[in-house]
């Protein structure tokens, strides 16, 4: 009988995050989520038969707070937290000051949400775990400030595959295209964009949180242990990942 794992997925409210959260609880998980928004982590925890720990990721001392009720040892982190920022809100300030605000935005919502939720549970990985983070196409074809955000994760991820991989820990990254049924563009997608996106794919379709939560669960299981330090693109052949 396979043993039940301990896993933490950031950001696993909505979409892709939720839908990784439903993987691993079919598998018969021990599912940890967590996320900004209280009542929707706590709906969707109730939904999963999963644990809720609502704080800002991007945020070190809520990092910090937050351990207490985070497991003990984690076989399985999942840095899903993030997205574009520059579609999520209004522009701040004007010229030099709005490119910064927009930059660090990201950052903070892309890069540092991964980059602290891994240190933070650094001590508590057990030997063997994996650590995927969810990145973007747009690491490769660029979208100004998220795609430099994602890229940066993508360097990152190395650094901590090379530092964990003599303990039999893998850090690997999931690069989503077009992905349909979650609340990544805020309704700021036309009819007509996503038709051209889906018709720039090989399989002429948007992708779905599934078709991410699959992939993870794959860098997440025994077989994958010599998978590390790796970008898997799940983008339909949108970009190609030679």
């Amino acid at each position: 009988m396979t043993k039940s794992r301990e896993v933490v997925v950031t950001g696993g409210g909505t979409g892709i995050g939720y839908a990784v959260a439903a993987h691993f609880r079919a598998l018969g998980d021990s599912v940890t989520i967590t996320g900004r928004r209280r009542d929707v982590l706590r709906e969707a925890a109730e939904r999963l038969g999963a644990r809720q720990v609502a704080f800002d990721a991007a945020d070190p001392a809520a990092v910090s707070a937050a351990l207490a009720e985070l497991p003990e040892s984690v076989d399985v982190l999942v840095n899903n937290a993030g997205g574009n920022t520059d579609l999520s809100g209004e522009p701040s300030g004007d010229g030099l000051a709005e490119t910064a605000n927009a930059w660090r935005a990201n950052f903070d919502a892309n890069v540092l949400t991964a980059v602290l939720m891994t240190e933070a549970l650094a001590e508590r990985f057990a030997d063997g775990a994996r650590i995927v983070t969810v990145g973007s196409i747009a690491a490769r074809t660029g979208a100004a400030s998220y795609g430099a955000a994602k890229a940066a994760v993508e360097a990152w991820t190395a650094d901590v595959a090379r530092e964990l991989g003599p303990r039999g820990i893998t850090a690997n990254i999931v690069s989503p295209g077009l992905t349909e049924n979650t609340e990544f563009f805020h309704g700021k997608l036309s009819a007509e964009r996503a038709k051209a996106l889906a018709e720039a794919t090989m399989t002429k379709r948007a992708g779905t949180p599934e078709d991410i939560a699959e992939t993870i669960g794959f860098l997440a299981s025994a077989g994958s242990g010599h998978v590390t330090g790796q970008v898997v693109h799940v983008n339909g052949g949108a970009f190609l990942g030679r």
